[in-house]
């Protein structure tokens, strides 16, 4: 008997529902409307208001689709993804633009690859001397700092120089100090040299690639 009475309660929706799509499709036009999961769950002459927000689907008499529309989700992913598209596309055009701009101030500046390796050497030479400078004072640092703590150690061991510990104290940590600024700014110069052979290889190639020549270029100097 449930059975019975189920069934006959889903064949009044059926037809029902047929019925509505059917009034809707002599008028000339008929609307579909689909669920969040995008699945057709009505059709008629209108939407209803709890789907305004739903894809549709606009048919005309003989079934044919003539109309859709985007769910809210949907229309805010498309809009999302054009606004990406277009932002990678300006990002390109501004690469390309800078690029043409630094390919034309390279033309500009030299008008051979050895002309490259002799600023790249002049850079270099510039390098190399401040890091002989600081090799020096480096070195002195290092020695003032072993002489220091002699004379620290020989301080503590006897009582009569024992004042003189807080100062010596205090003139080993500067200098400790000073000998870690030094080797920072010695690696520092140490990376200079390799970013700055990198930096002209790089010109030298993209200076090949525009002017299709490849000869008269000198090797990068050894440090």
């Amino acid at each position: 008997m449930l059975d019975r009475c189920l069934a006959a309660i889903l064949m009044t929706a059926f037809f029902g529902f047929a019925g509505a799509a059917a009034d809707a499709r002599a008028a000339g036009r008929i609307v579909c409307w689909k669920d969040a999961n995008g699945k057709v769950v009505g059709c008629g002459d209108r939407v209803p208001p709890e789907y305004y927000d739903s894809a549709t689907k606009e048919l005309d008499k003989r079934g044919i689709t003539r109309k859709t529309t985007e769910t809210a989700e949907e229309a805010e992913r498309r809009r999302a993804e054009e606004e990406e598209r277009a932002r990678k596309e300006a990002e390109e055009r501004r690469r390309m633009a800078d690029q043409r701009r630094r390919d034309s101030a390279l033309l500009a500046t030299y008008s051979s690859e050895r002309e490259i390796d002799d600023r790249r050497d002049r850079e270099l030479e510039q390098v190399e001397a401040q890091m002989k400078q600081l090799d020096v004072a480096l070195k002195n640092v290092v020695e003032r700092r072993a002489d220091l703590e002699v004379r620290l150690e020989a301080a503590r061991r006897n009582e009569n120089l024992a004042e003189a510990v807080p100062g010596l104290q205090r003139d080993l940590d500067d200098l400790r100090a000073e000998q870690r600024r030094l080797e920072q700014r010695m690696a520092g110069r140490e990376k200079d040299m390799t970013d700055v052979r990198a930096r002209f290889e790089a010109q030298k190639q993209r200076f090949r690639a525009l002017t299709g020549r490849g000869s008269g270029a000198t090797p990068a100097k050894a440090n």
